[in-house]
């Protein structure tokens, strides 16, 4: 199955006339948006099919707002998806609570799922309760989006520039769009307007066509995930230094700021109090905005995805067989830091980590293998027994031999690659006995604190080695 990317074009010289009448459009959409989630988030259009409602809406007459029927129509169906997406969300919730609800059943928990995967839950009360807790509906106050579908534009080459003609308000004429370099969109078109008075036009297109395919290396590496820089991986070469700053120095900066903006936000309270209306309107109109604060996210969150797809593009030169730990799953630490190391640490985008280290080894052709990440950090590289102590950046070995704990921990992943009685999804109290039973047969005495039936001491300290539950899903 080939996956799909989004692609950004931007316009550029797009004048003040074109701009307000694709605002005007929008404003539109944007009504024709919220009558959807208004009227077909609820109960009873849970189990009919978009089509339906659709053949329902045209029925009746709709007028779209002043749209043409076709962008009123892809619009509906674009808000008709987001509709079914946050109900599939909320059907994770109701499967954790029917796992609880029929432990010891298994015909009842099979037709509780089918019920719900065939959106027929209001038939069972259970069913019914924990929908109508988790799924509560929602409205769109969405104003500034048109959706298009191929049908209602098209696109040209002109003077080495690409140029998109949407289908506007008055029937025969179209609004002409130019954009940035001779890229030509296709498929369905998110148009976003911008503050700056130009336009995004997002459009799908399919991985192969977008990203490298270069192909990766032809070695095989154990990389472990870091803060301070993205990846180490086995061989000991550190792939995306710097990330730690990155983030700290955006941690930091957030920080001030917003305790800036609290003090402004009690100084507008207070002219509010005493009466001066005027004074806290012009705080809150010009101090207390988002614009810029969104922007600065937006601009960040860019540069961390860049550095991390350039780690990941150099773990995927090297290596056609990658084994990292699987981090998916919330961590659970008994360790208590300083409340600013516990704000940067929020800051870690594992889960951008994961996803560039997926999408690119996918496009590049390596293969990565997910492996149990319990105590990688915390067992001996070279014996593979569960001795020694882990303290910040060094690994302590009994013999006083000292490693480089991000590369030792890059080894023990490798190694945990071709352990076929540790697997992904063994709790992390299994793998400790297990380790633990493999120290003492060895050594012949259980390592210190550890008890092999009890297992009394807890789970590792260290906040990214386990997770505090294990995540039910195929490698």
């Amino acid at each position: 199955m080939v996956e799909k990317v989004t692609r950004i074009l931007h316009s550029q010289g797009l004048n003040r006339a074109k701009h307000d009448r694709l605002a005007d459009m929008a404003a539109r959409v944007g009504r024709v948006r919220a009558d959807a989630w208004h009227r077909c988030s609820g109960v009873s259009t849970a189990a009919r099919s978009p089509y339906d409602i659709r053949d329902a809406w045209m029925a009746e007459g709709c007028d779209w707002h002043g749209l043409p029927a076709r962008l009123g129509k892809a619009t509906l169906a674009d808000a008709l998806g987001d509709i079914a997406a946050a109900r599939e969300a909320a059907k994770v919730s109701v499967r954790k609570a029917v796992r609880h609800r029929t432990r010891n059943d298994a015909a009842e928990r099979q037709r509780l799922y089918s019920l719900l995967k065939q959106n027929r839950w209001t038939e069972d009360p259970f069913l019914h309760r924990q929908m109508r807790n988790q799924w509560r509906g929602g409205r769109s106050h969405v104003t500034n989006q048109i959706v298009a579908d191929s049908g209602s534009y098209t696109t040209k080459l002109w003077h080495g520039r690409a140029w998109v003609h949407l289908q506007s308000l008055e029937q025969g004429q179209r609004i002409a769009i130019p954009l940035k370099g001779d890229r030509l969109p296709s498929g369905t078109l998110r148009i976003i307007l911008q503050d700056n008075g130009e336009v995004a036009v997002h459009h799908a297109i399919d991985e192969t066509q977008a990203c490298s395919t270069k192909p990766g290396g032809s070695g095989t590496v154990g990389v472990d995930k870091g803060y301070t820089e993205a990846y180490t991986d086995s061989d000991g070469e550190r792939h995306g230094e710097g990330l730690g700053d990155l983030l700290s120095q955006e941690s930091d900066a957030r920080k001030v700021k917003g305790q800036r903006r609290h003090q402004l936000r009690d100084l507008e309270d207070k002219h509010r109090a005493k009466g001066h209306t005027r004074k806290a309107d012009h705080i809150r109109r010009h101090n207390l905005g988002h614009q810029k604060w969104n922007r600065r996210r937006t601009r960040h969150h860019q540069q961390v995805r860049d550095h991390l797809c350039q780690a990941a593009h150099a773990v995927v030169d090297k290596a056609g067989t990658i084994a990292c730990e699987d981090l998916s799953a919330s961590m659970k630490s008994t360790k208590v830091r300083h409340r600013d190391t516990n704000r940067r640490l929020n800051g870690w985008v594992k889960g951008v980590m994961a996803d560039t280290l997926t999408s690119i080894s996918r496009r590049r052709g390596s293969a990565l293998a997910l492996v149990n990440p319990a105590y990688t950090s915390q067992i001996d590289s070279r014996t593979g027994l569960l001795q020694g102590t882990r303290r910040w950046d060094r690994f302590y070995c009994l013999d006083g031999v000292v490693l480089d704990a991000d590369a030792h921990a890059a080894c023990n992943i490798l190694a945990r690659l071709y352990d076929e009685e540790i697997t992904l999804y063994m709790p992390y109290r299994e793998v400790k006995a297990l380790l633990a039973e493999r120290t003492r047969t060895t050594v012949g005495t259980a390592p210190p604190g550890l008890e092999l039936r009890g297992l009394a001491t807890g789970p590792p300290s260290t906040e990214s080695e386990v997770p505090a539950t294990v995540p039910n899903r195929a490698v």
